[in-house]
């Protein structure tokens, strides 16, 4: 611990305390956090040391053509999306006092669908094509990721993957969970990285705000705002666990600078493209972050909300008020692979 303590106050003086500092190696063994004790939350990156993390996000979507209307077959729809990929993430340089680099690599990506076709006939889903494929972050001991460019590629990468071929009738995009990549990469420390004053830790009870991405089936950017709190910090076999909880709301902006994988012009093809002028009614949720204080790192992370938005028809003849309902899941599993 005092070793620990030591190097946190090192970074704090080399990063003028704009960052919490590393963690050297495993700590102590765990003990009972008193609640009035502030803990401090930095990653621990050790060199050439794999972490493996199995992310899912799925969604229902319950499209109901006329809510106004009296109950009849059909007028209901129900669909679902779910994006399940293994990352596996490994520290290439590490900086106890600085920026470290980590190298990520998209072991597997899966996309299932059911219900309602949302596009053409059999097409790949984009996002697919990130399988096999690698980028490289630069994080602070924060967890800040202060250079996601090389991620940034890629997505652009995945943007392309996902417009037809053939131009004839002009730019056609397919539907993707291209949104649902970004969401957990992006944001993969986010609970941690958003304290507000990481150098004096957080004590229970704590809370501070953040700001996260909402992947849906259309196109759209929308934002949540998110408020962290830690509850406890409970003692288990593997250390010191943190454990963070959050609610979410609808976001008034979105932050400047997060990834856009397209631009332009272009039509999505499928029903949600078909409809259009989606406006949000409701965004509510809650979420749970799992952190090892003592071996510095994420093991598990949920969040789930309710989306609740009205669309409108295209000038077609037909009288309809389509209300969409998307009960969204995102889960982080750190896969045991360490020992």
């Amino acid at each position: 611990m005092n070793t620990r303590i030591a190097i946190f106050l090192a970074v704090v003086l080399a990063l003028s305390g704009a960052c919490k500092g590393p963690v050297s190696g495993r700590k102590a063994t765990a003990r009972r956090t008193p609640r009035r004790e502030h803990v401090l939350l930095t990653v621990d990156f050790e060199p050439m040391q794999t972490l493996t993390y199995r992310f899912v996000s799925s969604r229902d979507i319950t499209l109901d053509w006329d809510p106004g209307a009296s109950a009849s077959e059909g007028r209901v729809q129900q669909q679902s999306e779910r994006l399940e990929m293994v990352v596996v993430y490994t520290p290439i340089e590490v900086d106890p006092y600085g920026v470290s680099t980590i190298r990520a690599v998209c072991q597997s990506v899966q996309v299932m669908r059911s219900g309602q076709a949302s596009g053409r006939g059999a097409y790949t889903d984009a996002v697919t094509t990130a399988q096999g494929k690698t980028f490289t972050l630069k994080v602070d001991p924060r967890g800040k990721i202060v250079d996601a460019s090389d991620l940034d590629r890629l997505i652009r990468e995945l943007g392309v993957a996902a417009f037809r071929p053939d131009t004839s009738r002009g730019r056609i995009k397919e539907p993707d969970l291209i949104g649902d990549f970004i969401a957990p990469q992006w944001f993969l420390w986010d609970a941690i990285s958003s304290i507000d004053t990481p150098t004096a830790g957080v004590s229970v009870g704590q809370s501070w705000p953040s700001t996260l991405s909402v992947p849906t089936p259309m196109v759209m950017r929308k934002a949540r705002d998110v408020t962290y709190r830690l509850a406890e910090v409970r003692n288990t076999e593997q250390g010191r666990v943190a454990v963070i909880d959050s609610t979410y709301r609808l976001a008034r902006s979105v932050p400047s600078g997060w990834p856009v994988p397209y631009s332009g012009r272009f039509q999505l093809s499928g029903t949600f493209g078909f409809l259009g002028a989606y406006d949000i009614v409701a965004l509510k949720g809650i979420g749970r972050t799992l952190f090892n204080v003592d071996a510095g790192r994420l093991d598990r992370e949920d969040q789930k909300y309710t989306l609740q938005m009205k669309a409108l028809l295209p000038p077609l003849g037909i009288r309809a008020n389509p209300f969409i309902t998307i009960e969204q899941t995102l889960t982080t599993e750190l896969l045991d692979d360490r020992e």
